[in-house]
């Protein structure tokens, strides 16, 4: 298993009127900038077998803890969490490190941000690789409202946006069981039950299926959160509905090249249409569930190093003629 000391220092960097905490590896690359975005409730470490692997193929590899994560800022203001802010903290991460634009790597909200990105700040990005959550379509009514008439109140991001607070003590006064029963992996199948789930979680007594990650690696997370709390991080879904209006004038095409990596066993759906919306994807499938980049490191490492080395291919081949 992987020893959490081997994980990288972190500096924080001023950005877009916060302060980012950010992990390196590979900064001998300077020149080939590869940014690796976390999801909830998550953490730069969850990148940690992606860092190495990916400084090793000769990228520099920047991860952060975005806003309201970690040891990064935690403004009080829900709507400090749209996407706006969001992507403006990457757009100003790479300003901070001198670069025009660089290759964006999302899991679950990490890919919700920077298909985001992507689309308000299109100059800034030059591929982009999704793990779990494929891009997500406008459609014609707001997100939250949508996810209410479909799934109902007690859907986490229903219920996290109509009883504000609610959840979140919960998970502040069971933070490390909750993370406990959330990372695992292997669970069996259950049909759907009544109740919110993450509360549920936070509230079980006996986690399903095997961990995902050593007791170590989980205390890493379950430090940050003690440390935090989870307000700030669950305000990113108290701002799906703002996201959905402020994206409403931007072109919903995604021209950049991409990766779209799904878990069979995710909860997460596949899209549907997704190459009508980002008609240069290539689509792979690994056996795991959620957490893919953690449960099935190496063929995550593998699958992205072969698509970022195949693009560095026709990019050669383009560049001689």
């Amino acid at each position: 298993m992987f020893d959490p000391t081997d994980f990288p220092e972190p500096t924080l960097v001023p950005v877009n009127g916060v302060e980012l905490e950010v992990f390196e590896a590979g900064r001998e690359n300077a020149g080939k900038p590869i940014v690796l975005c976390h999801g909830w409730p998550e953490h730069a470490f969850s990148w940690r077998y992606q860092m190495s692997a990916l400084a090793a193929a000769g990228y520099h590899v920047i991860a952060p803890n975005q806003r309201g994560y970690g040891n990064s800022s935690r403004p009080t203001e829900v709507t400090d969490y749209d996407i706006e802010h969001l992507s403006g903290d990457l757009v100003a991460l790479l300003d901070h490190y001198g670069y025009e634009d660089a290759t964006f790597v999302g899991h679950d909200w990490g890919a919700f941000v920077v298909w985001g990105l992507t689309l308000l700040h299109p100059n800034r990005v030059n591929g982009v690789v999704a793990l779990s959550l494929p891009y997500q379509e406008r459609g014609e009514v707001p997100w939250i409202e949508f996810m209410e008439a479909a799934l109902g109140a007690d859907f986490y991001f229903v219920h996290f946006n109509r009883q504000p607070g609610v959840a979140d003590a919960v998970l502040d006064e069971h933070t490390a069981r909750f993370l406990r029963n959330l990372f695992r992996k292997n669970e069996p199948p259950k049909p759907p039950q009544p109740g919110m789930a993450m509360i549920d979680l936070a509230r079980a007594g006996t986690p399903l299926g095997d961990p995902v990650m050593s007791d170590d690696e989980l205390a890493v997370f379950v430090s940050a959160f003690e440390s935090t709390g989870f307000t700030s991080s669950i305000n990113w879904y108290r701002n799906l509905d703002r996201n959905w209006h402020l994206l409403a004038d931007v072109d919903p095409v995604i021209r950049q090249p991409a990766l779209m990596i799904y878990g069979d066993r995710d909860a997460v759906l596949r899209a549907e249409r997704l190459t009508e919306f980002v008609p240069n994807v290539e689509v792979a499938s690994l056996d795991c569930g959620h957490w893919i980049q953690q449960e099935l490191p190496d063929e995550t490492n593998q699958a992205i190093v072969k698509w970022l080395d195949q693009r560095a291919a026709v990019q050669g081949v383009a560049r001689r003629h």
